[in-house]
């Protein structure tokens, strides 16, 4: 029987493994984590993270040919291929740092599949890392091997949050990277044996291990850059009164752009577009590349400033001030259909708001309470370390509550501002919240899924992000 080991049990590791087992009964496959918390929630019924279709598959095959262990020696040294699905954080000191990624947990996860293994291991980068990490890996293998043979492969997963189970049984592609010799090839090959379990073969794309590297980044990039785009365009569309949705619908006619990723919103987040650009930048400065790196730099500036226009249009609508007012905020992970809340655009525009000294009532139906206080409580980057290396739990922040429903988050507020898509912002009793608010009553839309003209038919004032703007809003600035 081939064993397969996953070590790290986070968004990727876990239902990666949970699908490759329902897809390949013959395979036993182990997810190991050092986080006794995590793999005990992933061996209870309440799983560590939240994706809509994951607890099914999780059923299907948990103590049939799919385990979680905190027993991260005794798996990997049995396994004949190790999927690494660390964490690879951006650096925040020294050399590269707020650019680099940071690859002390891959070091040390090398050096410990070094220590332990006792037979020739198939190693599979399954963390989103920078280009050449495969050599470092490589490198640390041969010189602890005794005796034992290693192949890397570079395997980036391709999930979106909130889908990623259906990405996962019907993937656009997947890739593997290896090296162009005889072990490698073969190591590919079992790699690509398999996903062949349910993945038809046309869709396996076997490349150099560079190439399977740096396509991850630049997939990510690409993506980015694309809302980062209408996201530009929906600044000049108030501007001058066209609207962005019409702008989108008609470029994204064009079959050679296509209508994904055009929607206009108060910027992406997510754990994986800011960091890999930020690491393409800093191997573009490496290499001595400087307008590149800047090209990559401005997809990113036009992000934060998305967020910064959004903060300044809610204050300069509400008489220059938000100090002391209560505002509703609806939704704070980065999309819908996730509890994740890595680099959500809502972190940066409640920290705007707490600036100016708002009070802030937060409502997201998959988030809690906990989560959203360390959110803004935490340094950039700290985030992405191990859950037991990040600050203990910190101390709310005073002028923030939590919500547990819409209604209790609008009641008395002078403003809502909508950050995350959730299909239940759309449906809302928007004249019960109405009647419940302070006058004026604003609503700030930034993703843009309220009907406009209904909440103005209410009496709200409503910025919705990229289209005609409200006459309350005419002559005041967009940004400070």
């Amino acid at each position: 029987m081939v064993k397969i080991c996953c070590i790290g049990a986070g968004y990727v590791g876990g239902p990666t493994m949970a699908v490759i087992a329902l897809n390949c009964p013959s395979i036993e496959v182990v997810v190991v984590d050092i986080s006794v918390t995590r793999i005990s929630a992933w061996n209870s019924d309440q799983l560590p993270i939240y994706e809509p279709g994951l607890n099914e598959v999780v059923k299907q095959c948990k103590g049939r040919n799919l385990f979680f262990s905190t027993d991260v020696e005794k798996h990997v040294s049995e396994a004949d291929i190790i999927f690494v699905s660390v964490n690879t954080p951006t650096k925040t000191r020294g050399l590269g740092a707020g650019k680099a990624a940071d690859l002390t947990y891959w070091e040390s996860a090398a050096r410990m599949i070094a220590d332990v293994s006792k037979s020739n291991k198939i190693v599979v980068e399954k963390s989103t890392v920078p280009v050449k990490t495969a050599e470092a890996i490589e490198r640390i293998l041969t010189h602890n091997s005794k005796g034992i043979k290693y192949q890397i492969l570079s395997n980036p997963e391709f999930l979106a949050e909130g889908t990623a189970i259906q990405d996962l049984f019907k993937p656009d592609r997947v890739l593997i990277g290896g090296r162009e010799t005889p072990d490698g090839l073969k190591a590919i090959q079992a790699l690509k044996d398999v996903y062949a379990h349910w993945v038809p073969e046309d869709r396996i794309i076997t490349t150099n291990l560079w190439s399977a590297e740096l396509s991850k980044l630049a997939a990510n990039a690409f993506l980015a850059q694309r809302i980062s785009s209408v996201n530009a365009m929906s600044a000049l569309c108030e501007a001058t009164g066209a609207d962005v949705s019409q702008v989108s619908h008609a470029v994204g006619k064009d079959s050679r752009i296509g209508p994904k990723f055009l929607d206009a919103s108060v910027g992406f987040g997510g754990s994986c577009f800011q960091k890999d650009i930020l690491n393409l930048v800093y191997i573009c400065e490496c290499n001595g590349l400087a307008e590149v790196a800047n090209y990559w730099k401005q997809v990113i500036k036009v992000n934060d400033y998305q967020k910064n226009r959004f903060v300044n249009r809610v204050v300069s609508s509400m008489f220059n001030t938000v100090s002391g007012k209560k505002i509703g905020i609806m939704g704070f992970a980065f999309k819908k259909d996730t509890g994740d809340t890595r680099e959500t655009p809502a972190i940066d525009v409640c920290k705007g708001l707490l600036g100016d000294k708002a009070r802030l009532s937060i409502y997201d139906p998959q988030v809690t309470a906990d989560q959203i206080q360390r959110d803004l409580t935490m340094n950039k980057f700290d985030w992405d370390h191990p859950i037991h290396l990040q600050p203990m739990s910190p101390t709310g922040v005073k002028q923030v509550s939590i919500a547990w429903d819409a209604y209790e988050a609008s009641k008395d507020a002078h403003a809502l501002c909508i950050l995350t898509e959730w299909d239940e912002f759309k449906t809302l009793d928007y004249r019960r919240i109405f009647d419940n608010m302070q006058k004026p009553a604003f609503v700030f839309d930034g993703r843009n899924v309220v009907n406009v003209e209904m909440l103005r038919d209410i009496g709200f004032i409503v910025y919705s992000i990229g289209k005609p703007l409200d006459p309350w809003l005419k002559n005041m600035p967009a940004v400070a």
